[in-house]
């Protein structure tokens, strides 16, 4: 599994979205610059750009590489977890299983209800449309605008910077062939039915019309010490359209994380 490594001290593993690479967590760095001493790990999951899915055939044979992945990089060491959409689910799972080793866990917009039939999710909207992005994103302005709620030039930059090479590189067959088998075997919070108490960031979005915000509110109470976020004026990107806002948040878990408590 690929990894890029960056910075030194206690270990933060990242993971990116489906049918994405870890180019597209990149513009979290400010944060971590500004917080200092975090080691960050930012995996390629299997399938994605640098990673060869290999035998890979499901969710639950990602999360389990996952694991793998993260102690042949930390060995006993403790560290945090942060995943995004698909990521987020992988993060729980990383969370629940190596409980005893882990810091802090933080999902954006993460899966938490895998079946999509089964998703309560708000109609598809689009708040502002930016005429400007269409010459910018030329051919790519079809994936941009499958999630994208407040379009933005400075957005559309980002998306072809880190997003973009993410969709391009992937591998289709291999992400068909785990798409068939999204599910985990067991949601983590059911097969480790014990409050997760370390301190957690779950951030949704009201305009998330891909995973939408009432799947992690319904497992809320399993975490007692999560701030629980759901943000207006964005959608499944939350990561460009509510930017500073997330930074927030994400810098106040690593202080969070820091004091222990």
């Amino acid at each position: 599994m690929f990894a890029y490594e960056i910075g030194s001290g206690t270990p933060v593993v990242l993971l990116h979205g489906f049918g994405l690479d870890h180019q597209s967590l990149l513009p979290l760095e400010p944060i971590f610059e500004k917080s200092s001493g975090w080691r960050r790990i930012y995996l390629d999951l299997p399938g994605a750009t640098q990673c060869s899915a290999g035998g890979i055939a499901s969710s639950q044979g990602v999360a389990d590489a996952v694991v793998e992945e993260i102690s042949a990089h930390v060995g006993d060491e403790s560290f945090a977890v942060l995943g995004n959409s698909f990521g987020g689910m992988i993060a729980r799972y990383v969370a629940h299983k190596s409980r005893s080793r882990v810091l802090g866990l933080a999902t954006i917009a993460g899966v938490f209800v895998a079946p999509h039939a089964e998703r309560t999710v708000p109609t598809r909207t689009v708040l502002h449309d930016e005429p400007e992005v269409v010459s910018i994103l030329g051919t790519a302005l079809k994936h941009y605008r499958e999630d994208a709620v407040v379009e933005s030039v400075s957005d559309a930059r980002a998306f072809l910077q880190h997003v973009l090479p993410g969709v391009v590189g992937a591998d289709a067959a291999a992400l068909e062939r785990i798409a068939r088998s999204y599910s985990l075997e067991h949601e983590p919070e059911d097969r480790h039915p014990e409050p997760f108490t370390q301190p957690t960031l779950l951030i949704t979005v009201r305009q998330d019309h891909v995973v939408g915000y009432a799947g992690a509110w319904d497992r809320v109470e399993h975490y007692p010490r999560a701030s629980f976020a759901v943000l207006d004026g964005a959608g499944h990107k939350l990561l460009f359209e509510r930017s500073a806002l997330c930074a927030l948040l994400i810098e106040d878990l690593l202080a969070r994380v820091r004091r222990g408590y």
